[in-house]
């Protein structure tokens, strides 16, 4: 007998499972084929062209390696930090038939199963340690690679992610920091990643185990600014258009945590963020900042779908949101890690302008947002500058989360 498995026929249930994670054929053998031939034509393409890649990829970093106004590890990021789309933990994948059937169910997602069939599945591990893929919380930071790389496969994420958002798994499931059961996945929230290698990615989500998800007040947040930040970059309607229902029913999603209807969400007092061992309480300046992000870009794409009472809804919210991020947060030099009073609410969060990075990113920086104030935002980086970067290891490291 193997201890966790009751009987033969429940462990050969378990090993197909995962063996068929691997029955569909890489999005490449589209051009190479799948037979014994692939593997020499797949060499021969790749040995014939490499020194042209070669001196494309010189050509493109040799002006940003050669500035020396940036600092080695801002170089170093930007380039060396690419290789996690190409790693071990990189699958691109045909779509399935029996998928093609399950995906029939993503009411509204027009253009789902035309981007999936013409772009296939793409997915990457966080990383090797960190076993899971399309780890969403992180991929809003990377995520730009694809955007501005490979923007076709970051639409085919998102639209595998909005498929997600739609789906619930309402298996009871405990949770390893608070010991709560609660179910493995929530409609009308995002998902923490779209499973495993270990087992049914996009079938089987949210392989994360330690906290539940679905109280993360930041997740909801990012699914809507990518979601914007996509549309501005390739100014795809069709993309927008199906999206917009399923930003608004996240962004619902989130409404429930408001709990003092000041317009600005409120942290829970445990670890409910992408800082998965941080606790915040009460408003919060990375979650409060991303939220009123969030409130700025539903604005626009209310405004460019012609909503208009979605539109003044979200205005609304934004503009009492707004008032109270400052009064609660704003210190005269910095925003405050959280309201809640405690030995670490005066923190300085590096990250605490996502949301104002997020802005910027989409065309909505100086003159276009009111969301944030530019002397706040000045001098909130100044102090980031200060304490983050040159206070740690003369800045020669780069920031610190937190100090």
């Amino acid at each position: 007998m193997i201890e966790g498995f009751d009987d033969l026929e429940r462990l050969e249930y378990s090993t197909n499972e995962i063996i068929s994670s691997f029955t569909s054929e890489k999005w490449y053998t589209r051009f190479f084929g799948s037979d014994g031939n692939a593997c020499p034509a797949l060499s021969h393409h790749l040995l014939s062209r490499y020194e042209a890649w070669e001196e494309r990829i010189e050509a493109w970093q040799g002006p940003i390696l050669a500035n020396s106004d940036l600092p080695p590890w801002y170089k170093s990021a930007l380039f060396n930090e690419l290789y996690f789309l190409a790693d071990g933990g990189t699958i691109w994948l045909e779509l399935l038939h029996e998928d093609k059937e399950a995906l029939q169910e993503a009411r509204g997602l027009s253009k789902l199963l035309p981007v999936l069939q013409e772009y296939g599945r793409f997915a990457y591990l966080e990383g090797q340690e960190y076993r899971m893929y399309n780890t969403y919380d992180v991929h809003f930071y990377a995520s730009f690679a694809l955007a501005m790389l490979w923007p076709k496969l970051e639409l085919s994420l998102q639209y595998d992610m909005a498929a997600a958002v739609l789906n619930e798994d309402a298996r009871p499931r405990q949770y390893l920091m608070s010991g709560q059961t609660a179910p493995v996945k929530l409609r009308n929230v995002v998902p923490h990643d779209i499973g495993e290698p270990d087992d049914e990615p996009w079938q089987r989500l949210n392989a994360y185990l330690i906290h539940d998800t679905a109280t993360w007040k930041d997740l909801n947040l990012k699914f809507v600014l990518q979601v914007y930040r996509d549309y501005f970059l390739m100014q795809d309607g069709a993309f927008l258009k199906d999206m917009w229902p399923v930003c608004q029913a996240v962004v619902e999603s989130e409404l429930q945590f408001d709990t003092d209807g000041d317009g600005l969400i409120e942290n829970s007092g445990f670890a409910d963020q992408t800082y998965d061992a941080w606790v915040a309480t009460g408003a919060s300046a990375y979650c409060g900042g991303l939220w009123l992000a969030s409130l700025c870009v539903m604005c626009r794409m209310a405004e460019a779908l012609a909503d208009g009472p979605a539109q003044e809804r979200y205005s609304v919210i934004l503009a009492k949101g707004t008032a109270a991020f400052e009064r609660l947060l704003w210190n005269g030099k910095y925003y405050n890690y959280d309201s809640g009073r405690g030995p670490s609410s005066d923190s300085v969060m590096a990250d605490q302008l996502a949301g104002q990075w997020f802005l910027r990113a989409c065309g909505l920086g100086e003159g276009q947002s009111e969301v944030f104030p530019r002397s706040h935002v000045l001098s909130a980086l100044k102090t980031i500058f200060e304490l983050n970067v040159m206070g740690f290891s003369g800045g020669s490291m780069g920031a610190v989360n937190g100090m």
